[in-house]
């Protein structure tokens, strides 16, 4: 069984949903995991420490020390001796504290010296739930690399109907199951891939560039994938808004075409994929104006603009035989020659190619719709699906 032998630090806070934690603390015990729970003061309200420690047969820690003896609950040890924490149920409180590292009682503590991987489940009023603030500390958990396990609906303790309530203790502990599952079947492990992304911007005066309508979505949803799949990934992005949430995913923000090119070329040949999913501008200014050029009396403007280094040409020149190197074709006609013409030219192993004649397809959309070519001529096509599902499509082919 996936949870065989694996040590589980349990977090209980001060929700009405504590009680469904014992039935989790079972499930987990089932399993033949070993479980130490830690309480707030809070939780204790809810739920004994008596009935959870008769659970677990071991002490519940609340209290930094101990108040026979006064001995120290180390959070430090139990940061290091877990497998997984998973906090359930989670208040808006502890997860504000969480964010915003507030370490004001053990449980916070332990969170901020865990090692391993942290779930937290949320339990609140829908109200609270959907708060502004309640949301944006959420994300910033998820940006830490925190797996949030999402609030259901239903009938909460206010006798509203609504998203707040934490889920059933048979959902989260398939959640922890499926993730030691997945943990021990990682195709990408030990793996170096290197990921470019988004759009990038070449100025022409002060205030303006030329740009693209590139968000990024794919190239993230890319790097989160391969890093899911037990790779470490070097995500070079452009100017996004988008962040990411996998610890694994190490990213060096650029603004220009020969920003891009200087941090490819140089993270390259560390690495034993790369994945060039950037919309690069294929032309740049060569002189920038200091200043904001003027429309009055200019009788129009012209701009004399030079080509931008090749990324996927250059680093196909320099390619190892135990090196894998995928690139992107967006075209608007003559789709599949002019794919296949920049795989053999840039010495690529197989392209992404869509067309922005595709509905539902291309910049600023959730989904897209590809074509994989390869250098032996083998070709793969897929439907219109998620850009996530279509990133699984694409790295499903580096194992």
């Amino acid at each position: 069984m996936a949870l065989q032998g694996k040590k589980i630090v349990v977090g209980i806070t001060g929700s009405i949903a504590a009680y469904k934690t014992c039935s989790l603390i079972r499930l987990f015990i089932k399993a033949g995991a070993e479980v130490q729970v830690v309480i707030t003061p809070a939780g204790k309200e809810f739920i004994t420490p008596v009935t959870l420690s008769a659970l677990t047969s071991k002490p519940v820690v609340s209290d930094f020390f101990s108040q026979r003896d006064g001995s120290w609950h180390s959070h430090v040890d139990l940061g290091l001796w877990a497998d997984a924490m998973v906090i359930a149920p989670c208040t808006a409180s502890t997860i504000g504290k969480m964010a915003h590292g507030i370490a004001d009682n053990m449980l916070i503590t332990t969170y901020l010296s865990m090692k391993a991987p942290v779930f937290i489940a949320p339990a609140m009023d829908l109200d609270m739930y959907k708060h502004p603030a309640t949301q944006a500390n959420l994300q910033t958990l998820r940006s830490y690399g925190n797996h949030i396990i999402e609030a259901a609906d239903g009938e909460l303790a206010s006798h509203l109907i609504g998203k707040g309530r934490m889920q059933e203790p048979e959902f989260i502990y398939k959640t922890i199951e499926g993730y030691f599952e997945q943990s021990a079947n990682l195709p990408l492990k030990g793996r170096h891939i290197m990921i470019t992304a988004g759009p990038t911007y070449e100025k022409i005066d002060a205030v303006r560039f030329i740009g693209n309508f590139s968000t990024g979505k794919m190239g993230f949803a890319l790097a989160e994938e391969c890093a899911q799949k037990g790779a470490e990934v070097e995500l070079i992005a452009g100017p996004v808004s988008l962040n990411t949430t996998h610890p694994n995913i190490h990213r060096t923000n650029v603004i220009s075409a020969e920003d891009m090119y200087k941090a490819a070329t140089n993270i390259f040949s560390s690495c034993d994929t790369a994945i060039l999913c950037a919309a690069v501008a294929d032309f740049t200014a060569p002189q920038i104006s200091e200043q904001k050029i003027k429309r009055e009396g200019s009788g129009g403007l012209h701009l004399d603009l030079v080509p931008t280094h090749d990324i996927a040409a250059e680093l196909g020149k320099h390619k190892r035989n135990d090196q894998t190197l995928v690139g992107f074709a967006l075209e608007t006609n003559d789709e599949l020659s002019h794919a296949t013409e920049k795989l053999h030219r840039k010495n690529l192993d197989f392209i992404v190619l869509n067309s922005l004649k595709t509905p539902g397809a291309g910049f600023a959309v959730d989904t897209n719709q590809v074509t994989l070519l390869f250098a032996n001529g083998k070709q793969m096509e897929y439907p219109l699906k998620s850009k996530k599902d279509v990133a699984k499509d694409i790295v499903s082919q580096l194992y």
